[in-house]
């Protein structure tokens, strides 16, 4: 039966977990407790891929106090061998008890064989302690695990009104520097950050996490159709970036490879970015959370293709009227019922902005 207390130290793991938010990028943010007699005797999470995993980090910090003991894990124990060995195995060899895991994993390679693992070696077994702020953490890596794309997240800040720049482009800043400093904060936890071409033109970004601490720097994707991006754009600067167009321009891209960019052509049957077929090529390159900051061009054709997942939104308290630019280019709507549903998820005030977390509601039958 699960107590008060076996959610208490499943609330620990999971506060392990966060420190690896922004590091363990493409594996999972996982944190792991051991308890005896209601104390803690060992804790430990995962921080970057190819390090030890959060169990044996907790498994090596309890030494022999681990045989007898609980182990309180974010993510089901993995069963095989990927860069580390199976942390499952870890778990019985050290003679734990009892084994809570939060969440099963969703990886095929897993998918609660950890679990019975355990059980065939006589350890007792639960799932499903605090489910929801475990999956929460990890989403983008149980979607890329489920969908085969990562989880896409589209940053907007706006005004009252829902303009996002004037009708000269102008956008910088609608919104105050705390909500630029949590909108960072999202980047930093983001494996890609992208945007289009259109924004780079208008506000030539860096594109990078500045008003946070973070270990890293998530890459760069700029969608590009027609290749038209300045070779002096502040985005390149570093020449780590990945440029997807879908009509080639030879002498463009070598002149951008030579910088270190890499270029991918993905074009549509129209002569656009096949943004499809990109979400799939990110999830093969093993993408957990793709953060979008772009304008309403592409906003709205992604939101168009099905592609978004989830809105952050920051909307300051501001009007600038009809004559400048929304946040989506969408089509018009002959009823009510063709329009978007979102989940509201999140509500809160960040300085003097309002920040809304929204996801995209399921469709209706």
């Amino acid at each position: 039966m699960i107590t008060a207390d076996d959610r208490e130290h499943m609330a620990h793991a999971l506060r392990l977990a966060e420190r690896g938010l922004y590091t363990t990028t493409p594996n999972p943010r996982v944190g792991c407790v051991l308890v005896r007699d209601n104390v803690v005797i060992g804790e430990g999470w995962h921080e970057r891929a190819g390090e030890a995993h959060a169990e044996v980090v907790a498994l090596r910090a309890a030494g022999e106090a681990a045989r007898g003991s609980t182990a309180y894990v974010s993510l089901e124990p993995c069963s095989h061998h990927g860069r580390t060995p199976p942390c499952a195995d870890a778990l019985i060899a050290a003679g734990v008890r009892r084994v809570i895991a939060a969440i099963a994993d969703p990886n095929p390679r897993v998918a609660g064989s950890g679990l019975e693992k355990l059980r065939a070696a006589g350890i007792d077994v639960e799932c499903g302690v605090l489910e929801t702020e475990a999956h929460d953490l990890n989403i983008g890596f149980v979607h890329r695990m489920r969908r085969g794309r990562p989880w896409v997240r589209l940053k907007v800040a706006s005004t009252l009104d829902g303009k996002t720049a004037l009708l000269n482009g102008v956008s910088q800043w609608i919104t105050g520097p705390e909500a630029r400093r949590d909108g960072h904060a999202w980047r930093a936890r983001a494996c890609v950050l992208a945007t289009g071409i259109g924004t780079v033109r208008d506000d030539d970004p860096q594109l990078t996490v500045r008003d946070v601490a973070t270990p890293r720097q998530p890459p760069r994707l700029v969608i590009d159709s027609r290749m038209e991006i300045s070779l002096q754009a502040k985005i390149l600067g570093d020449g780590s970036a990945l440029l997807v167009a879908a009509q080639d321009n030879p002498d463009k891209r070598s002149q951008l490879e030579a910088r270190g960019v890499e270029v991918l052509l993905l074009p549509d049957a129209s002569g656009k970015v096949d943004l499809d077929a990109l979400m799939v090529e990110l999830g093969r390159r093993e993408i957990n959370e793709l953060h979008v900051e772009a304008g309403f061009k592409l906003n709205g054709s992604l939101l168009r293709a099905g592609l978004v997942d989830e809105l952050v939104l920051y909307m300051a308290p501001s009007l600038v009227g009809d004559r400048a630019r929304g946040m989506f280019d969408l089509p018009a709507l002959d009823t009510l019922a063709q329009r978007r549903e979102l989940d509201l998820y999140d509500l809160c005030r960040v300085g003097r902005d309002l920040r809304i977390i929204a996801r995209i509601a399921p469709a209706q039958p």
